[in-house]
């Protein structure tokens, strides 16, 4: 990914999605905030515990660093329900209950609050809809990807073969560990099985992609693990009690903004 800095905030960029002038997106690392331990110190989400005006303070820091775009959220609870933000008189202001959010409106960043499960950021340069889905383990065997491919293609008329994708950091294969996974996650999925309990949720995320008929060329995977990198990035399985990290994609209007793109960071 590309490790891009605006004002002193580092955040994430991927290649195949930075090339599109009419879109902004980045994958915020848990540095440059104001929260306190245990949320140190970009926390995103005021859910978690940590003082509400902080965390106003950061969501601000974010909205800076994508133009001062107004950013939207959901409430998202591990299903499959499916937040469309488009010009229908959708009231951003509220926070509806969904784990996937769709828009073709200009200058609104759909964002989602990661730690650990993967935010997969899509984008349909054609159509000018993007989308910012969550997908923790429960929402991949759910087929949350598919719905939202699904959706973009029934509600806003997406080809999928015109979609660009972007699967964020996220609790890796490498520590991705159910020890009751014969009672939590269905048979078929077993296939994604590595070693004796744990699991590739990656690729799981690229063939689920790849069936609605995304191409594979399209899509790239951070392999960035938040566990194995708990410096950089909130992690619930390493930390419990810790913050959430904002992953956001959305149209905009204004293509004048600061940006220096500072290099690869890679794993």
């Amino acid at each position: 990914m590309i490790l891009t800095k605006i004002n002193g905030i580092s955040f994430l960029q991927f290649p195949n999605l930075i090339v599109f002038s009419d879109i902004r997106h980045g994958v915020f690392t848990r540095n440059g905030g104001f929260s306190k331990e245990p949320y140190r110190s970009l926390n995103v989400s005021y859910g978690v515990g940590d003082d509400s005006g902080v965390v106003e303070q950061n969501r601000a820091i974010v909205s800076m660093c994508m133009d001062n775009n107004e950013l939207i959220f959901a409430r998202q609870v591990h299903d499959t329900g499916i937040v469309i933000v488009s010009g229908d008189g959708t009231d951003t202001s509220v926070f509806p209950s969904g784990d996937a959010m769709i828009s073709d409106l200009d200058n609104k960043m759909l964002v989602i609050k990661v730690a650990d499960c993967q935010s997969v950021l899509i984008y349909d340069p054609v159509r000018k809809v993007a989308a910012n889905v969550h997908s923790g383990w429960r929402g991949s065997i759910k087929n949350i990807i598919g719905c939202t491919v699904s959706t973009m293609k029934e509600r806003f008329n997406c080809s999928p073969k015109d979609l660009v994708a972007g699967i964020s950091p996220s609790l890796g294969p490498c520590c991705a560990e159910f020890i009751n996974y014969d009672q939590e996650i269905p048979e078929k999925f077993w296939k994604y099985r590595i070693g004796s309990d744990h699991f590739d949720f990656w690729q799981m995320s690229i063939d689920q992609l790849c069936s609605e008929g995304v191409w594979r060329a399209n899509i790239h995977s951070s392999k960035i693990c938040t566990k194995c990198n708990t410096s950089l990035f909130f992690s619930y399985r390493g930390e419990k009690n810790t913050g959430r990290f904002a992953s956001v994609i959305g149209l905009k209007r204004n293509l004048n903004y600061p940006q220096q793109v500072t290099g690869d960071l890679r794993r």
